[in-house]
């Protein structure tokens, strides 16, 4: 009887060693699957058709896909023209300075004392004439950046622009298309 109780025995405890491992192999795999659960969801590689920037003077992109591409700013969203050819606008300019070494619409630094201005539809980059109607000095400058966007300003120019043609603040001027300036 002795024999055949430690046989027994032997046969429970091996038995039991595998129950063990069953058990732990079991538990491994359930939390794999609930910890699976809480994985953040799959990339997504569709393209949105517009994009919301923050600011117009902060987006890095390549200056084709920027330049060609609606955008959405405070709730507004904007189409650039395919093409600016006869454009010619007069409303209100404002200038733009603190925004030094931030990056333009189009990538590149921008220099406050520079001539160059950003526009909301133009083409990226164009070369437009803008002059001060109140005082008739023109400037050519580089459109390379996206903006103004306060409630009824049509150009944004650099704070180097806006001297040239004797601007301090706002000022009225003619915007007038010439062409692109690749």
């Amino acid at each position: 009887m002795t024999v055949s109780f430690i046989h027994n025995m032997h046969k429970n405890i091996h038995i039991f060693k595998n129950y063990l491992k069953i058990r732990c192999i079991c538990a491994a795999l359930l939390s794999i699957s609930l910890l699976s659960g809480c994985a953040s969801e799959p990339l997504q590689f569709s393209t949105p058709r517009t994009k919301t920037y923050h600011s117009s003077r902060h987006f890095n992109h390549h200056h084709k896909r920027a330049s060609k591409r609606s955008y959405r700013v405070k709730g507004k969203t904007y189409h650039p023209m395919v093409s600016a050819k006869g454009y010619s606008e007069t409303g209100m300019a404002s200038w733009y300075g603190a925004e030094s070494g931030s990056k333009t619409a189009m990538g590149t630094h921008f220099l406050p004392g520079g001539i160059s201005a950003a526009h909301k539809t133009l083409p990226l980059p164009s070369k437009v004439r803008v002059t001060n109607l109140h005082n008739g000095r023109s400037i050519v400058v580089v459109v390379n950046d996206r903006g103004p966007f306060k409630k009824n300003r049509i150009i944004d120019l650099s704070q180097g622009a806006a001297r040239r043609i004797g601007m301090n603040g706002l000022a009225k001027v003619k915007v007038d298309y010439l062409g692109r300036a690749d």
